[in-house]
């Protein structure tokens, strides 16, 4: 196998971590369908290249399973790729050095103007941060690298390995903290509208017959064709929040998952026909971030991405900022998905700005202009080669033939959907703000 393997034993009396958050038994489930519970595992398709969970295995000798890890492009182990499979598809005496995975090792030399150039520690801290370069638990604090262990051993473990949402069928990529009655199941229904997870297909069915919504709570704050934006108050919608953030675990890897809903708002964008606005994405937001951060989680849903939704969301919540007259950054850290699309995002932003001023810029007026933080610019423009550090200060250094070189790029296109201020309808806390006119 052309994998990582991590031989591990399972534990089917484990529990997994609870729910901090109302959680409701569903009345439909009966006393019959619970027993369903204990039926024979199912059988694993070793042709199926999609993974397979370890719900699946439950019934199998434990000291014959283990945890294949596959490596990216990169080299990188790769999460969303982890299978639980029986011993007998593993061999244990492959001594072929080339199916082994080599993990890349930062090296302290960069070979940036020749092969002999150190890079100081303030270098290498924003060569990593420019290229997304994962610490290691040498390099972080002790608290730091403590939660960071926690983080690892308790979301090794995927149990829920689909769901079934609307009309499509999404594999989890994902460990996502479910009830123990529910997230050891292989599968889990979700309304796409009301957010309620069950177990089994038929109280799903029964639910939908019954399910009198048809879009998020809240207020519709956007409306242009048929996308729309609702901001939703966790504080005031705190279970359909919960479900929210369970739901959006099991594709975000690296993000801490608050049950405490409250102290955040939530903007949910879907698409809407006849039946209803079906859930695309959103983003939460702190009420009050001492951090100054504009976005807490975002996530677009799988079937959803690569269609431009996922930068129409980053530019969502600027526009809020600027609405605010503040600047903000996502909270870190970000998902490798959500590092791509914001720097994407930034790098645009930033170059359809250079491309069309004419005059004197400063790294403070480009913040003012896109209410994106100087940090976030300057991280932007290294990565672009068009800022230096001279006395001091940040200068950018840019000519009209380097910016129109990246702007033809294939790696900074206009973003697919844009933001039609015309069609926001919102405002701070405590400030009134118009109707919207469909």
């Amino acid at each position: 196998m052309h994998c990582g393997l991590w031989l591990l034993h399972m534990d089917s009396d484990k529990n997994m971590p609870g729910v901090n958050g109302e959680v409701k038994r569903d009345p439909l489930e009966t006393s019959e369908e619970k027993r369903d519970i204990g039926c024979k595992p199912k059988k694993i398709d070793d042709k199926s290249s999609k993974t397979r969970r370890t719900s699946e295995l439950e019934g199998l000798d434990a000291e014959r399973q283990c945890l294949v890890q596959r490596p990216n492009d990169q080299q990188w182990l790769n999460r969303r790729l982890d299978e639980w499979v029986p011993m007998e598809r593993v061999d244990l005496q492959q001594k072929d050095e080339t199916q082994r995975v080599h993990i890349p090792i930062i090296e302290e030399k960069v070979d940036i103007d020749g092969p002999e150039r150190k890079l100081t520690r303030n270098q290498k801290r924003k060569h990593d941060e420019i290229n997304h370069v994962q610490k290691t638990y040498a390099e972080m604090d002790p608290t730091t690298a403590a939660l960071e262990k926690e983080h690892e051993a308790i979301t090794k473990i995927k149990y829920v390995h689909k769901i079934q949402f609307g009309k499509y069928e999404i594999d989890a990529w994902y460990f996502s903290p479910f009830p123990d009655e529910y997230g050891k199941q292989a599968k889990l229904w979700i309304c796409e509208y009301c957010i309620k997870y069950m177990k089994f297909e038929r109280t799903y069915k029964e639910h939908l017959g019954k399910c009198t919504m048809r879009q998020p709570p809240g207020k519709e704050i956007y409306r242009k064709g048929t996308i729309s934006v609702y901001e939703v108050d966790g504080k005031e919608h705190k279970l359909y929040c919960q479900n929210i953030c369970l739901l959006a675990k099991l594709f975000l890897d690296h993000k801490t998952l608050y049950f405490d809903v409250e102290p955040f708002m939530f903007y949910l964008l879907t698409e809407v026909d006849r039946e209803g606005a079906h859930l695309v994405g959103y983003f939460s937001k702190e009420k009050e971030s001492p951090d100054g951060n504009n976005v807490a989680c975002i996530l677009t849903l799988p079937p959803y991405q690569r269609k431009g939704y996922g930068k129409f969301l980053i530019a969502f919540s600027y526009e809020l900022s600027k609405i605010e007259q503040m600047v903000g950054s996502p909270e870190k850290p970000l998902s490798d998905l959500g590092k791509l699309s914001y720097r994407s995002y930034w790098s645009w932003i930033l170059l359809d700005i250079l491309r069309n001023f004419r005059g004197t810029l400063s790294i403070k007026d480009l913040s003012n202009m896109t209410s994106i933080t100087q940090e976030d610019i300057i991280n932007t423009l290294q990565s672009l080669n068009m800022v230096k550090y001279w006395k001091g200060q940040h200068v950018i250094c840019v000519t009209a033939k380097l910016v129109e070189e990246h702007v033809k790029s294939a790696h900074y296109r206009k973003p697919v959907l844009s933001v039609d201020t015309s069609c926001l309808r919102w405002a701070p806390p405590g400030k009134k703000v118009k109707k919207i006119k469909h």
